[in-house]
């Protein structure tokens, strides 16, 4: 009987090291969170701004968005996207910076209104701002088809990722699943 306990300690031992292993960096990675955003008004956007400008790659590219980084800020945005991918327009007022973006997230013929929301930190306080366009929801299923992610790194740089949200990456779209040889 002794032998029998001590043969299971040997095999429960291992599994509650690796549990706990496991536990601690599962933790560890879940800590990494995006920041918020919340809705803002135009009237909140005050000063200088540089104007990061995605998508707009071709004439249906519903994946567009402005970010609207304050110059002389205390952070850099950093769009997890190729340089091709994007254009930048630096020393913009804010007038300025909003028209430009309305244009810019505006040109599809599905487009239905914009939204500006306010990018905050993790103490709330607004590090930037970000225009999206909103979409005739008959059109994709929904009216808000991104999926925009603030990941705040080091040296106060915050990583942007953005892409279409799944229900409508999997609509038909060139250069899509769609397109491939196998038929999906």
């Amino acid at each position: 009987m002794n032998i029998l306990r001590k043969a299971s300690l040997f095999r429960v031992i291992p599994c509650v090291v690796c549990l706990c292993v496991f536990a601690l960096t599962s933790s560890a990675f879940a800590l990494d969170s995006p920041l918020r955003t919340e809705l803002a008004s135009p009237s909140d956007l005050r000063g200088t701004f540089t104007l990061l400008l995605y998508g707009g790659r071709y004439a249906d590219d519903i994946e567009t968005v402005a970010i609207f980084a304050p110059e002389g800020g205390q952070y850099t945005f950093d769009l997890y996207a190729p340089d091709f991918d994007y254009k930048t327009e630096k020393g913009l007022s804010a007038r300025e910076a909003l028209e430009r973006a309305g244009k810019f997230v505006g040109f599809h013929n599905a487009f239905w209104r914009s939204q500006l929301s306010r990018i905050l930190d993790l103490q709330g306080n607004t590090i930037g701002y970000e225009l999206r366009p909103l979409y005739q929801p008959f059109v994709y299923g929904s009216s808000d088809v991104l999926d925009v992610y603030y990941w705040p790194k080091k040296d106060n740089t915050i990583k942007v990722t953005i892409k279409l949200i799944p229900s409508v990456e999997r609509q038909h779209f060139p250069g899509g699943h769609h397109d491939s040889p196998h038929g999906d």
